[in-house]
C-alpha cells in the first residue's frame, strides 16, 4: 500500500490537475468526494480541500466536519476550501457576484512560512473566485497578499493548516510546485511513487485478491486494457483468458491488427466478432448517452456470455483509469459523460470486477508498460473511445455510416503517420457529422456528409489543446478523403479546446 496524499473534492474542475501534479512529484494521492473521507486511514500523510463552483454562502454549498482529520493530518485549502474554513472559523468571507480568473502577483509574502519557502517575493499566481476572505478568525496569520487581495494566504497558528486563495496547480502560477513541494515536505511525504513500484505493488495485490480464481478480460485494442492484460499475466498466467470484441464500430482493419499485436504478449487472446448484434441494437438510436450505454451494455453481455464458456471464471477485468471514473462521476452530481466501463456490472452477471489501472492517470498507463517492455506502437497508440466510432457518427448509425467514417479516418490516421506527426498528437479521429453539403464532383452537382477532422494534444485527457497541424497536411488529407471516399464532399477541421469542449464529440 503507497503512502498517499488525500484531495477532498468539492467540485473544481482544476481538482484532477492537482492530483496530476502531486503524483508529477513522485507522491502518490487519492481524490475523494468532499463528504468521502476514508474510514482506513493508515497511509495517510496528509489533505488537500479543492476549488468549488459554489460561494460558501450559497444554500447548496458543500459542508464537511472538519474534525475527520483537523489536527491529524497537515491540510492545504485552495480557494473553497481555504474561504470554507475561514467561514466556519469566524472569519468573514465576502460574496462577489462576479466570478474572476486572472494572474496577479504577491505583493508581500513570508518568506520564512513553511508552506512558501523558496517561493520569489513578486512570484506570478493564477487566481478563480467568486468569494474573498475579508477577515481572518483570531488564530489565523496571513502570508501573502497581492495589490487586491489582503489574505490570499494565511496560516492557522499552533495548527497544519493553510489556506490559500490562487491555484497551485496551475502552469500560470510560477511557483506553484515548489509550493506543492512544500506542503509535501511538510507532511512529510518520501515521494518514491514510480511506474516500478506500482507494478510490483500490484501484481502482488492481484496475487492476493484473485488467488487461484479465473479472470476474463475485455480488450480493446487500446493501451489501457493490454497494459491490464501484462498485470494480470504476470499475476496470474493461464488463470487470465482475454476477450476481444469487435462490435463493426472499430478503426478499419483494426480487430485483425490488433489480435497480431497481442501475439508477442503471450496472452491468451480470444477475438469475437458482434458487428451485426450492436448495429441491431443500435438501429433508430441517435442519443448519445442511450448510444454509449447500449454499447457498454452490449459488451458485458458477451464477456457474460463467453466466459461462461470458460469453466470456473470468477472475475471481469477492465482497463478502466482514472479519468474514466473522474468525468462518469462527479461531486456535484453533473456526469460529462458515462464511461462502458464505468458503473458497476449488472445483476445477472455472476463475475466480480477487477480493475488494476483504476487509479492511474494514462501518461502513467503509458510509463508502466514501458516498464513491462511492452511494444512500442502499442503504447504510443492513441486512446479510442470504447464505443469506437460509435461516438464518432453523430446521429443514427448504420453499416454504411461506418463503412464511410472507417475509410475517412483510416487515411487520417496514416497520413499523421506518414507526416510524422502522429506521436505529437495525443489523439486524434475523424467525426461523421449529420450534416449534407451541396458539392461539385466531375462537373456535377453532389449533396453528401461532412466529416470533422480532430487531433488533440494532452498530458492525460483532463484537459486537452487542438493541436496546430501543418496548413499543407491538412489541406492534403481534405483533398484524399474527397477525392477518395464516396459519400463525403466537405472536410473540416475542429479547433476546440477541453475545456469548454470534450475531447469527442458525443
Amino acid at each position: 500500500m503507497f503512502e498517499k496524499i488525500i484531495i477532498l473534492d468539492f467540485g473544481s474542475q482544476t481538482t484532477q490537475l492537482i492530483g496530476r501534479r502531486l503524483r508529477e512529484l513522485g507522491e502518490y494521492c487519492e481524490i475523494v468526494p468532499y463528504n468521502k473521507f476514508p474510514e482506513k486511514t493508515d497511509h495517510i500523510k496528509g489533505v488537500i480541500l479543492s476549488g468549488s463552483p459554489y460561494s460558501v454562502h450559497d444554500p447548496q454549498a458543500f459542508q464537511i466536519d472538519l474534525t475527520a482529520f483537523r489536527g491529524k493530518y497537515p491540510v492545504l485549502a485552495i480557494g473553497y476550501g481555504a474561504q470554507y474554513i475561514t467561514h466556519v472559523s469566524g472569519g468573514k468571507v465576502q460574496a462577489d457576484n462576479t466570478r474572476e480568473y486572472k494572474e496577479s502577483n504577491f505583493s508581500f509574502i513570508d518568506q520564512t512560512d513553511r508552506l512558501l519557502k523558496n517561493i520569489s517575493e513578486n512570484s506570478q499566481i493564477w487566481l478563480s473566485h467568486s468569494d474573498l476572505i475579508e477577515k481572518l478568525p483570531e488564530n489565523f496569520s496571513c502570508i501573502a497578499s497581492t495589490s487586491n487581495i489582503e489574505h490570499v494566504a494565511f496560516r492557522i497558528d499552533d495548527e497544519n493548516i493553510w489556506g490559500i486563495q490562487f491555484h497551485p496547480e496551475a502552469c500560470c502560477t510560477q511557483d506553484g510546485l515548489i509550493l506543492l513541494e512544500n506542503f509535501l515536505d511538510i507532511c512529510g511525504c518520501s515521494r518514491n511513487w514510480s511506474p516500478a513500484l506500482f507494478i510490483e505493488s500490484t501484481i502482488a495485490e492481484l496475487k492476493q485478491q484473485l488467488g487461484n480464481d479465473k479472470v476474463v478480460l475485455g480488450l480493446s485494442g487500446g493501451v489501457d486494457s493490454s497494459v491490464a492484460a501484462v498485470l494480470l499475466h504476470k499475476a496470474i498466467g493461464k488463470n487470465l483468458s482475454c476477450i476481444f470484441v469487435d462490435h463493426g464500430l472499430l478503426r478499419k482493419n483494426e480487430f485483425r491488427n490488433v489480435l497480431n499485436d497481442y501475439k508477442h504478449l503471450g496472452l491468451n487472446v480470444i477475438g469475437v466478432e458482434a458487428q451485426e448484434r450492436f448495429y441491431k441494437a443500435l438501429a433508430g438510436v441517435t442519443d448519445p448517452e442511450e448510444k454509449r450505454k447500449i454499447i457498454g451494455h452490449g459488451f458485458v453481455e458477451v464477456f457474460d456470455e463467453e466466459a461462461q464458456k470458460i469453466k470456473d471464471v470468477k472475475w471481469l477485468a477492465q482497463g478502466t483509469i482514472y479519468p474514466d471514473i473522474i468525468e462518469s462521476q462527479s461531486t456535484t452530481g453533473m456526469v460529462i459523460k458515462s464511461h462502458h466501463n464505468v458503473g458497476g456490472l449488472p445483476d445477472k452477471m455472476k463475475l466480480k470486477l477487477c480493475e488494476p489501472l483504476r487509479l492511474l492517470f494514462k501518461d502513467e498507463v503509458r510509463r508502466v508498460g514501458v516498464e513491462l517492455g511492452m511494444m512500442s506502437h502499442l503504447i504510443k497508440r492513441h486512446p479510442f473511445p470504447g464505443p469506437g466510432l460509435g461516438v464518432r457518427i453523430l446521429g443514427e448509425i448504420t453499416p454504411e455510416k461506418v463503412h464511410i467514417l472507417q475509410e475517412a479516418d483510416d487515411i487520417f490516421i496514416k497520413g499523421l503517420r506518414d507526416w510524422n506527426l502522429y506521436d505529437r498528437v495525443w489523439q486524434a479521429g475523424a467525426i461523421l457529422l449529420p450534416v449534407q453539403s451541396v458539392g461539385i464532383t466531375d462537373g456535377k452537382r453532389t449533396y453528401e456528409n461532412a466529416v470533422a477532422l480532430r487531433a488533440v494534444t494532452s498530458i492525460d485527457a483532463m484537459t486537452a489543446d487542438w493541436s496546430h497541424l501543418p496548413h499543407e497536411f491538412l489541406m492534403k488529407i481534405s483533398t484524399d478523403i474527397i477525392n477518395n471516399v464516396k459519400g463525403i464532399n466537405r472536410v473540416v477541421y475542429d479547433i476546440s479546446s477541453k475545456p469548454p469542449a470534450t475531447i469527442e464529440w458525443e
